[in-house]
């Protein structure tokens, strides 16, 4: 297969990615776009994209605002409506490429990527397919393993970053995997596998175990799943059993209040689509299925 590096603008910004095309196409091909997750990047969808572009369809890979490859400041600062204005961009610019048949596009998301992916597709009834993976759809009640103490640390930090923001000052940055009683959007005792995760155990890893903790302000009023029931294309919502992050009760509501909703249910915790090969081999060998009934309809 070619990987093409790329870049394409989104309101003023440059945002940088890869085109990956099967080997020789002789025709244009259907696309799918790929976005990562809340402080992710986009290194961790490569093999992804592989294997999209092994099954015959191109697939780009791309890093929001402020992260990874892509310019934009502040960095580490995940940013809602930016991170949707970046997707449209990057499904604009597939639309145009050469390679590309511009009716078959279709989004694939992962975490709060998922949720980005079904938000941006109500408002394009011309993608042709979602698939959201793990995704986000507002904070569960409760967090295990988060005392009241460690919650009020972390609102705190979110406050502090929240004003240094209005006053125009360089966020107050704090790590996003920290192990039990550290200051982190997550804090666990499994901080340094999540953290082998994220990095794909690589020196070379985008990903920087840094974030603004503003952000969290605008996740607590993200709900994507309000707006589910206005898609029109097929959507494929995977979820893991054993999620604490994305949990099963605040995801299904997606799958069931999209018209043309499906859920499939797979062993293990938010990050076993990573680290379990099996686990992602099943999803993935899924996901191309749904993909291709979607083109075939």
């Amino acid at each position: 297969m070619e990987r093409i590096g790329i870049t394409f603008e989104s309101r003023g910004t440059t945002c940088a990615g890869y085109l990956y095309l099967p080997s020789a196409p002789d025709r244009r091909l259907p696309c799918v776009v790929l976005c990562h997750g809340f402080s992710g990047t986009m290194d961790r969808l490569f093999p992804h994209a592989e294997r999209f572009a092994a099954e015959g369809m191109a697939a780009l890979v791309f890093d929001y605002r402020g992260f990874g490859e892509s310019a934009g400041e502040p960095r580490q600062l995940p940013d809602i409506h930016g991170q949707q204005e970046d997707l449209r961009a990057a499904v604009a610019f597939v639309r145009g490429d050469e390679h590309v048949d511009p009716a078959a596009v279709m989004l694939w998301g992962n975490s709060l990527g998922g949720a980005h992916v079904v938000s941006v597709a109500v408002g394009d009834q011309d993608i042709l397919a979602v698939v959201a993976q793990i995704p986000f759809n507002g904070f569960p009640k409760r967090v295990a393993g988060r005392s009241a103490w460690q919650t009020l640390r972390l609102l705190g930090a979110i406050g502090w970053d929240a004003l240094r923001g209005k006053l125009g000052l360089r966020p107050f940055y704090i790590p996003m995997v920290g192990r039990p009683g550290e200051l982190a959007v997550a804090a666990t005792a499994e901080a340094g596998q999540h953290i082998q995760t994220l990095t794909g155990g690589g020196a070379n890893s985008l990903w920087r175990n840094s974030v603004a903790p503003r952000a969290l302000l605008a996740m607590m009023r993200y709900h994507p799943g309000r707006a589910a029931a206005r898609l029109t294309m097929p959507l494929l919502v995977c979820v893991a059993a054993n999620d604490h992050e994305t949990p099963i009760e605040t995801t299904l509501v997606l799958a069931e209040r999209a018209p043309r909703g499906e859920l499939l249910s797979y062993p293990g915790s938010h990050f076993t689509f990573y680290t379990d090969p099996a686990t992602r081999e099943r999803a993935l060998t899924d996901q191309v299925a749904f993909f291709r009934r979607c083109l075939q309809s």
